[in-house]
């Protein structure tokens, strides 16, 4: 490890995680739909003035509660977003919060790694959660997740220290005024997480603590004391989360409550949004997207033998991190909603037992297998391939587009955007540096990990930098160049027949409006109406007579409404 880390190693990780995870934040545009719907509701209490609710389109949006969002209009509000002295962009004002929720994690995972059992597995929490693709990549988003994670593990960490506290005075019977204090952290960090989320951070809560128990066949010392100390911190962490809810059901009636709770069984119980996936999704992604430590953490993930810690009769903290980690990966295998970032709790889990292992080889206690090198090089190849075709294929759009049934991705891959030919070499020196690292023994195998986890954390800082925006390019750049060309004129403009909130936010609209389907059949507007679509619309929005078609660009139609009379 870094000398510096080592020696101050809070400011050291709290430092790295920085010069990593902000550098590029305002490389690309922000993303359709997550990071452009955060940003937006930050950005309507910022103009609105209303910092209880949270809106989209100038409406109550009962989908996401307030907290992340709040973080993004301190951050807006701080770098002087949407006002003359702004002095960063509004996408790394955006993203900037996670960058500094990343960094808090790294010095987190230090101090309850070495406070549980060394700072040499400290340090390897840290660097296993640096290291790993998507807990990185997620650190530089302004996506909602990685604030909810760490709360909730928070959460289950300070009960976990009420657990075991009930495991250590058997014989006194007493507890310390710090125990308390554990079980009011708890419950505060997990109303925290339910203000970032929704319920199911306490889900995921009660869920650890009910395994544990069940486990354990409700043989628990102190077993009462620590089940009045669960109530309690559930108690906190309700009253946390109803409190705001009582406040927006008094302000927006209680309507809004409800189609929140049915939001959330949605998304349980269907493919909401087409985010239907196969039961095995999560395994695959947690395997490709947290390589490498995937690999040789994985096995260890299923050993549930000696959760006892020798000698004391007291329940290593390794066992609730497994049962956090299976928890989350079985809770959202089974629920129909899928996406990546859905069991994205786990790469806390993950990043500890790969820190476990590191530490106990770094130590002499564990011996690497030829299994392991044999799926870093399977996976990492894969990945590295994917690196190096993603430039090439945009290189060589022309030559691909014909090959592509879809009317829309062909369009999108029609934009000018600019490949030097430099940009595979990131993927190949990737492939160069895994295949050497991995079949060189002139130096300890340890060694070529650690520089492996180095040469993947600076590929793929690079690869934010330099490809994710020209992939951007590709997506959305057309449409929110135009949005931003009609930045500050009195018209307006919506989109039909795909979901969106780009037009909001990069337009900037400023207030409340007609639907786009009244806009579209009203007789007369008091300012120019522009609509866009997708190539792939259906002709009864495409050839309706009520719109001119303005141009088509990149996959997208731009549409201005006919026979406009201002109305006074």
């Amino acid at each position: 490890m870094l000398k510096i880390v080592q020696k101050f190693p809070f400011i050291g990780w709290f430092f790295i995680g920085m010069c990593i995870f902000s550098p590029f934040l305002g490389a690309s545009h922000l993303f359709d739909w997550d990071e452009v719907n955060f940003a937006e509701s930050a950005r309507e209490m910022i103009v609105s003035g209303d910092f209880l609710g949270v809106q989209i389109n100038f409406k109550p949006f009962w989908e996401k509660p307030p907290l992340f969002i709040w973080l993004q209009a301190l951050s807006f509000d701080f770098f002087g977003i949407f006002t003359q002295n702004a002095w960063v962009s509004m996408e790394f004002a955006a993203r900037f919060p996670n960058a500094l929720i990343g960094a808090i994690s790294l010095v987190v995972f230090y101090y309850i790694g070495k406070k549980e059992k060394n700072a040499r597995l400290g340090h390897w929490w840290a660097f296993s959660y640096l290291a790993a693709f998507t807990p990185h990549l997620y650190a530089s988003t302004g996506i909602i997740d990685p604030l909810f994670n760490l709360l909730i593990f928070l959460g289950v960490y300070q009960f976990w220290k009420v657990v075991r506290s009930g495991q250590l005075i058997v014989e006194s019977g007493k507890w310390k005024v710090e125990n308390w204090a554990s079980v009011v952290l708890s419950g505060i960090f997990i109303g925290l997480g339910m203000l970032t989320k929704g319920p199911v951070a306490l889900l995921m809560w009660g869920l650890v603590w009910t395994v544990y128990v069940l486990w354990h066949k409700f043989s628990i010392p102190n077993f009462g004391k620590i089940f009045l100390a669960g109530i309690v911190s559930v108690l906190i962490s309700c009253l946390i989360f109803t409190s705001w809810y009582a406040l927006i059901a008094q302000k927006y009636g209680i309507q809004i409550i409800k189609d929140f709770f049915d939001y959330q069984v949605r998304l349980m119980t269907t493919g909401d949004a087409g985010h239907g996936q196969p039961f095995y999704y999560h395994f695959v992604v947690l395997l490709i997207g947290c390589f490498p430590i995937s690999i040789w953490a994985g096995a260890r993930l299923f050993n549930f033998k000696n959760v006892l810690k020798k000698g004391t009769g007291e329940i290593d903290f390794s066992f609730i991190m497994k049962i956090l980690f299976w928890v989350t990966l079985i809770l959202f295998s089974i629920v129909k909603t899928k996406i990546v970032h859905y069991s994205s709790l786990c790469w806390i889990p993950l990043t500890y037992v790969s820190a476990e292992i590191l530490a106990d080889w770094e130590s002499g206690n564990w011996v690497w297998k030829k299994s392991y090198t044999f799926g870093l090089l399977l996976v990492g190849t894969i990945f590295g391939l994917v690196l190096t075709l993603v430039p090439i294929i945009g290189q060589f759009a022309s030559v691909f587009s014909p090959y592509i049934k879809d009317a829309f991705v062909q369009g999108n891959l029609q934009a000018p955007v600019y490949w030097s030919g430099f940009e595979k070499y990131l993927g190949i020196l990737f492939l160069v540096g895994l295949w050497y690292l991995m079949l060189n023994k002139k130096q300890p195998k340890i060694q070529n990990v650690f520089r492996l986890m180095n040469l993947g954390i600076g590929v793929l800082v690079a690869y934010m930098a330099i490809v994710v925006p020209k992939i951007e390019g590709y997506t959305q750049a057309a449409p929110i160049d135009f949005y931003e060309s009609k930045l500050g004129q009195k018209v307006y403009i919506e989109t039909l027949g795909f979901k969106s909130y780009a037009h909001l936010l990069y337009f900037q609209k400023q207030g409340p409006s007609p639907t786009a389907e009244a806009l579209l059949n009203a007789k007369s507007l008091d300012r120019p109406c522009y609509f866009i679509m997708k190539v792939t619309e259906e002709d009864r929005l495409k050839y309706h007579p009520n719109l001119e078609l303005l141009k088509e660009e990149n996959g997208w139609l731009f549409y201005k409404k006919l026979g406009q009379r201002p109305s006074f």
